[in-house]
């Protein structure tokens, strides 16, 4: 293993860690489910320091194709993973909150994404993926369901639908783009002055949609789902012409809150 691994040039000495493995990657020699080296073979091997390594492979982590474990067990140290869906979401909302995007911008995204998915889930969607949405519904329509695990599961809901499209970018770019302003539909939704009218209405209309899509009325669920993202997502633009961005970033904090609590522990990898 060791000879196919060349040392890198001192400077930026991370970054350029990262362009040797994203060369093994596109030239693939690494895929899916690989393991690196562990840090005291692979450090040596490619020239640079063990702290330079760690920075390099906690970007990967980061963007998602890579996770550690710390130990030393068989599942210890670092795989080749895909897992875009995380990174693009948390990325996404990070943008957004410092103004890279709008609400707008991010309401006709949804539109866009939206509208092309629910067609094509009239046309190639399992069974199986409609029945997992149904069941998602069904826990969404629970009278003791509560406003934040309402808003995971009208999450989970679209993304399913997303997928059973059959087209998983499509899939990935919703849940990035509805996990975007999660942090603001939550607060719209804690705020709604009648919760159980306000969640019948959301219900009756995602309960439509999964009708239009199993029988298969891709235009009109297209047509719907607008109508649906456009009616609630809507009123926030409506609200915020000229967001604030500095109470998103706080909400963003707090949401990522959990994402930042599963980095910690991870500095120490496989020696």
């Amino acid at each position: 293993m060791s000879a196919e691994w060349r040392p890198v040039r001192q400077s930026r000495t991370h970054e350029l860690v990262l362009e040797r493995i994203e060369e093994r990657v596109l030239a693939g020699e690494l895929k899916a489910g690989d393991r690196l080296p562990p840090e005291r073979e692979l450090a040596p091997v490619l020239g640079v320091s063990r702290s330079a390594l760690r920075e390099a492979l906690r970007v990967l982590e980061t963007i998602g194709v890579l996770v550690a474990q710390a130990g030393r067990g068989p599942d210890a140290g670092a795989r080749i993973v895909r897992n875009p869906d995380d990174a693009l979401g948390r990325l996404l909302r990070l943008h957004f909150a410092l103004g890279s995007y709008s609400l707008h911008d991010v309401l006709e995204a949804r539109v866009v994404l939206e509208r092309s998915s629910f067609e094509a889930a009239a046309e190639h969607a399992p069974a199986e993926d409609l029945d997992e949405a149904e069941a998602l519904l069904g826990r969404m329509q629970e009278p003791e369901v509560g406003v934040a695990d309402f808003n995971d599961l009208d999450t989970r809901f679209h993304v399913a639908i997303a997928r059973s499209s059959g087209n998983q970018l499509t899939s990935t770019l919703t849940s990035a783009v509805r996990e975007s302003v999660r942090p603001l539909i939550l607060r719209a939704l804690e705020t709604a002055e009648d919760w159980p009218a306000t969640a019948g209405a959301l219900n009756a209309e995602h309960t439509e949609l999964l009708r239009l899509v199993r029988a298969g009325k891709g235009a009109k669920a297209a047509d719907l789902v607008e109508a649906h993202i456009r009616g609630f997502h809507g009123t926030l633009v409506d609200e915020k012409p000229q967001v604030e961005q500095v109470e998103q970033v706080e909400q963003v904090e707090s949401a990522g809150a959990a994402d930042e609590a599963g980095q910690e522990g991870r500095e120490g990898r496989e020696g």
